[in-house]
């Protein structure tokens, strides 16, 4: 089994940061990314640095775990950070699974993209992103039962969306697609209508 190490945090969408247990805790590059909130998602999550607002749940990295029952508050408090203008990182311990999880059901919620697409957006810029199947299957739960219900309500809670998240991601499976040799064409293939 190939296992790959990412070992800084990156950005997946603007003030939108996904890293593992070490990068929740350099104070250095949180400060340099203008990181204030930190989503922590593992099985002893607990706030760590006093100066961040935090969001903490417990879970574990078993298939069996229910992580859509935490979708709603994890997407509310990401998407909350990014409004102010403030960096949000979210990590579980390795960054892989359970963090991932969360970010691919965000990036479904503001985009329309399904969930394969959303993952591989997260892929292109965290080659190590790796869902446990538990958590996968979850995702395309959500996708065929909930994610249109949350945009509607992420459109209704919060108005007008300043960001350009679609385009971003557009962008982000185009390099990567460049960069695999993928044609254009083959990249979105699990496109959910935004619209209404």
């Amino acid at each position: 089994m190939l296992v790959l190490f990412c070992f800084f945090f990156l950005q997946v969408l603007p003030d939108l940061y996904l890293g593992n247990f070490k990068d929740a805790r350099d104070r250095e590059q949180l400060a340099r990314n203008n990181i204030t909130h930190i989503l922590s998602i593992h099985d002893t999550a607990a706030p760590i640095l006093q100066e961040m607002t935090y969001l903490c749940i417990p879970a574990a990295d078993l298939p069996t775990q229910n992580l859509t029952q935490h979708f709603k508050e994890s997407i509310m408090f990401m998407h909350e950070s990014r409004l102010k203008g403030e960096g949000c990182l979210v990590h579980c311990l390795a960054g892989v699974s359970r963090s991932v999880t969360l970010v691919v059901a965000y990036i479904m919620t503001v985009t329309g993209l399904g969930w394969q697409d959303a993952l591989a957006a997260v892929r292109a810029v965290r080659p190590c992103a790796g869902p446990n199947m538990g958590f996968q299957k979850q995702l395309e739960e959500f996708q065929n039962t909930q994610a249109q219900e949350f945009r509607d309500w992420l459109r209704m809670e919060y108005k007008e969306c300043p960001f350009d998240d679609e385009e971003h991601i557009r962008n982000l499976l185009a390099q990567s697609a460049a960069t695999n040799g993928t044609a254009n064409g083959e990249v979105l293939t699990h496109r959910r209508s935004f619209d209404t």
